[in-house]
């Protein structure tokens, strides 16, 4: 849930219906209150297992920090955790279901945990990556949440003129020249796929409920990642609510984040 602060603490579920744009980043809307570039910090909630939270803004943008999800991993883990009495509801997926644009591709089948599996195709210096994680093993941290978005120096000056990535620096993205990296290191050697992961496990929480399932994706992108939700929510048949996870054991850990509020951005 996020809250508007600056809005007589106006509140936009974090859920798939409220989904508005879905461009460069995921936005989402109710009742003409915007709040955009969701991404990440919902990306950092499901990786540190947090699904019960409130999140004030005095701005309609979650800062993008550094760039990736650590930054909202640190000040989650620095607030703390509380466990709840609550049994944790799970979205099992029982049947497959894909979706497909051109050469995009994204797809979700039954599985015990947790999968994610990205690839991307890129022009030079990219080119093809391909990364997979197991996040019931608890390796968001260490293997996802460092990973940085990034964009071409070519797009810049489009994409500034279309009115975005207003507040991206180098501090907060790495930089893509035709000929490398303009401002390395690499936290990783395959950061790019990485952080689509990333994107992908934020996009994801929309359907508000953690997975249960593996997710395949090719060339997606936030629009991809939404349209699957939108059809995970509208075919009830592909899935069920559960509270067992793959061992048929009762989780109750649904937590609260007991954080400060973080400051908009302008």
């Amino acid at each position: 849930m996020f809250r508007r602060v600056d809005l007589d603490d106006f509140e936009v579920e974090a859920v798939g219906r409220n989904v508005a744009r879905v461009s460069y980043a995921t936005s989402l809307q109710k009742q003409g209150v915007l709040i955009s570039t969701t991404e990440h910090l919902l990306s950092a909630c499901i990786g540190l297992g947090l699904d019960n939270a409130i999140v004030e803004l005095d701005n309609l943008e979650v800062p993008i920090l550094d760039g990736s999800a650590k930054p909202f991993v640190d000040l989650i883990q620095q607030a703390g955790l509380r466990q709840q009495r609550r049994k944790r509801s799970y979205l099992r997926i029982l049947r497959e279901v894909e979706v497909r644009d051109g050469n995009k591709f994204i797809a979700a089948y039954p599985a015990g945990g947790y999968e994610v599996q990205y690839n991307i195709n890129f022009a030079a210096p990219i080119g093809e990556q391909t990364f997979q994680v197991d996040l019931s093993r608890d390796l968001y941290r260490q293997e996802v949440a460092a990973a940085r978005t990034f964009g071409f120096l070519r797009e810049e000056k489009t994409m500034r003129n279309m009115g975005l990535i207003r507040g991206a620096t180098e501090e907060n993205v790495i930089v893509v020249t035709d000929t490398g990296v303009k401002n390395g290191p690499l936290r990783f050697d395959d950061e790019f796929v990485r952080h689509k992961v990333l994107d992908l496990i934020g996009d994801l929480a929309l359907l508000g409920k953690q997975v249960i399932g593996r997710i395949v994706a090719d060339r997606a992108g936030h629009a991809m990642h939404t349209a699957l939700v939108s059809r995970l929510l509208r075919d009830k048949s592909l899935w069920e609510e559960t509270t067992e996870t793959r061992e048929k054991t009762p989780q109750r850990s649904d937590s609260l984040a007991l954080a400060e509020p973080v400051p908009g951005q302008a």
